[in-house]
């Protein structure tokens, strides 16, 4: 009898680098099968908050089959909008890019919603976001973006002044607010305001004053959500309640008010609160650390956006960036062209779902050529890192379970629970025409009935578009 050639160790050891390369072999045909793809994924944004991502993405690119890169790019916020429509225009600009959640519909025929394929679904929107993500994001009964934060108003308020004054707690009510605001305004004898109690009553020196409107609209109970919800427009959009939302505001502005407290000679408000000069602020937690890196001394606070006694239901309002997905591009990378676009639209909502909705733990990663299918365990929470590295307020309910108790994000946080928005088919002219109008009452140039009728009008015009 003939012995081997080879040592039994030898013999075993070939048989075990044989059994390794089959069973790499397997693998790699269960998760990519024959056809294999490998894509860079382009992600565009104004915010300076890429450096959150280079933990995320590295994840990422570790665990997935089919990305090889994702990088970043930042654009300046003032030319942003213009510069995404023109690449988006030429197909050669992102595969992801962040938008706000009032250009949804501007946008909605120039970005792909979730694919078939049930990698997202309504449930899990309503499930995993509070509620304005669903009312904002869904359209047509189609998942079109996903947030990794929302942000809502809250009451920025001096605090030195409000111990000066022997005032124990901010105003919850409305009614406390303008109370306060007569407080805490200070005039000098020939009438000047030397010390506001608050910053409302215009536009183009208040931050997001538009927003603040619009917040009001929502409380006094004006019909501006039907745009989300209805079909057809019910025969009053803003009426009677939008001129008391309207006249409300006015107010603080109207010298022949008991709370006049600003008009259009004041500061830019941001700059009067860092200054010690402005008492309340309303505003979004963006704004928080610009204001402590201006005046690191300052001695401030936030607080939960006043309500009206009373009232059914409390209201905020949000403003916040939406993840969303292009429609076309020329994927980058290695792909067979005849699926070019359905694999990179897919493949950018399998990184969306990582991005906002994964936990940590498996990630299932789905092929979409060959339908081959496989967990992969990432052991990050994506949006949780997100929100901890910038500070931002949480778009996720388990996160913002976290962060209600945060002494600076919990009033943002709890905002967000309460938040609306309505469906804006045009946000800049919307926006243009509400600054407008606000102006052109506090200077007399129109009446509360004839600004509110022209801002009805304005809405229905663009939402037939």
């Amino acid at each position: 009898m003939m012995k081997s050639k080879f040592p039994a160790y030898i013999a075993a050891a070939v048989g075990l680098v044989l059994l390794i390369i089959a069973i790499l072999f397997l693998i790699y045909v269960t998760v990519s099968g024959p056809e294999g793809y490998q894509l860079e994924l382009e992600v565009w944004g104004p915010t300076e908050d890429s450096y959150a991502y280079a933990e995320i993405n590295d994840a990422y690119e570790t665990a997935s089959p089919f990305i090889s890169s994702i990088t970043h790019k930042k654009v300046l916020v003032d030319e942003y909008k213009r510069d995404l429509l023109s690449a988006l225009a030429s197909g050669e600009g992102p595969d992801v890019f962040l938008i706000r959640n009032t250009w949804i519909p501007e946008f909605q025929d120039k970005i792909a919603p979730v694919p078939s394929g049930a990698i997202l679904n309504r449930d899990t929107v309503q499930r995993e976001f509070v509620d304005v993500v669903a009312n904002d994001v869904i359209l047509d009964d189609k998942i079109y973006g996903l947030p990794l934060s929302v942000d809502s108003l809250a009451l920025y308020y001096n605090k030195d002044i409000f111990n000066i004054e022997g005032i124990t707690n901010p105003p919850k009510t409305w009614d406390q607010f303008l109370a306060l605001t007569n407080q805490l305004t200070r005039k000098d004898n020939l009438g000047s305001i030397t010390r506001s109690g608050t910053s409302l009553g215009t536009a183009k020196n208040i931050n997001r004053a538009t927003d603040i409107l619009n917040m009001l609209f929502l409380q006094f109970g004006t019909n501006l959500e039907f745009t989300t919800r209805e079909k057809t427009a019910p025969s009053s959009i803003l009426g009677s309640k939008g001129q008391e939302a309207l006249q409300f505001y006015e107010q603080f502005a109207d010298i022949n008010s008991p709370y006049y407290s600003w008009n259009l000679r004041e500061d830019y408000s941001i700059d009067a609160f860092q200054e010690g000069d402005l008492a309340m602020m309303l505003n979004y937690s963006w704004q928080y650390e610009t204001i402590k890196r201006k005046n690191p001394r300052l001695n401030f606070a936030v607080a939960p956006l006043p309500q009206f006694a009373g009232s059914a239901s409390e209201i905020n309002y949000p403003n916040y960036w939406v993840f969303v997905v292009a429609k076309n591009k020329k994927a980058q990378g290695e792909i067979d062209p005849a699926y070019k676009d359905d694999v990179r639209i897919f493949e950018s909502w399998q990184y969306l779902r990582y991005l906002t909705v994964h936990k940590g733990g498996p990630q299932l990663f789905t092929n979409i050529i060959s339908g081959n299918q496989k967990e992969i365990s990432i052991g990050i929470n994506p949006a949780k890192v997100y929100v901890e590295k910038t500070k931002s307020p949480a778009a996720r309910r388990d996160l913002i379970e976290e962060q209600k108790t945060d002494p600076i994000l919990g009033p943002f946080v709890t905002g967000n629970l309460i938040a609306r928005s309505w469906r804006q088919y045009d946000a800049d002219a919307i926006e243009t025409t509400m600054a407008q109008i606000i102006d052109d009452v506090h200077s007399a140039k129109t009446t509360i009935f004839e600004a509110v009728r022209l801002l009805e009008e304005r809405i229905r015009t663009l939402s037939r578009r």
